[in-house]
């Protein structure tokens, strides 16, 4: 296999700057920034979780959900790692590793949740921006408090 030329490496970079742009944007609850992470419209696959099917949703469809969802938690927490990366000129491809933690300090018993899986997400390249158009999570297991969101 030929060693990645300088160009590859930044580009690999560019992409995986802007996945950890969307990890961290939720973890800190940056709607604004997390709404500048995906296309309009963009995939999201959940179906790992509960069944269904993907949705095709709006960057503020997605906002406004995790923003309803993660409001009676004190934390959440993203960690990923063995990033896989494809990459040409406005297309890319990451699959890597991914633990959730959700923490709630007033939950009753325990006071996290933590899921752990991997993501598959596809990335477009416009208007001088990588943005995330298909999000998809395979879980592998849910540890801890499934009912976090309980009132306490």
């Amino acid at each position: 296999m030929p060693l990645p030329t300088p160009l590859d490496l930044a580009l690999r970079q560019v992409v995986e700057d802007a996945v950890v742009r969307m990890f961290v944007a939720t973890d800190e609850r940056d709607w604004r920034t997390l709404e500048d992470c995906f296309t309009d419209p963009f995939v999201l696959d959940m179906t790992s979780m509960g069944g269904g099917e993907p949705v095709s949703i709006s960057p503020a469809q997605v906002v406004q959900a995790w923003s309803t969802g993660f409001e009676p938690l004190d934390h959440v927490h993203h960690q990923i790692g063995n990033l896989r990366t494809e990459a040409s000129a406005d297309r890319a491809r990451v699959r890597c590793h991914g633990v959730a933690f959700h923490h709630r300090a007033q939950a009753p018993g325990l006071k996290t949740r933590v899921f752990v899986g991997t993501y598959e997400l596809s990335l477009a390249y416009a208007a001088g921006k990588w943005r995330v158009d298909r999000l998809q999570f395979k879980l592998k297991f849910i540890d801890g408090n499934l009912e976090l969101e309980k009132a306490a």
